[in-house]
């Protein structure tokens, strides 16, 4: 699990320009969300990599299809 969670930093620290406060609280978040995911059975370090990447990006707001200019329409 631990080089997911390296990973994921690793790659959202290139997406997104943080503090290391805030760069620690995302850890921490992600460390969570993760050991939750291995806790219900996912154990593809490749795919933990992708869901956390997915969950750090929905918490801060830039994966917002509507801001990203999706409407529906």
């Amino acid at each position: 699990m631990e080089a997911a969670i390296d990973r994921i930093m690793q790659t959202y620290d290139l997406l997104v320009n943080q503090t290391a406060a805030a760069n620690a609280e995302a850890r921490t978040k992600v460390t969570e969300y993760l050991t939750t995911l291995m806790e219900a059975g996912e154990k593809d370090p490749h795919r933990l990599t992708v869901c956390g990447l997915t969950y750090l990006r929905q918490l801060d707001g830039s994966s917002d299809p509507v801001k990203a200019g999706f409407t529906g329409l």
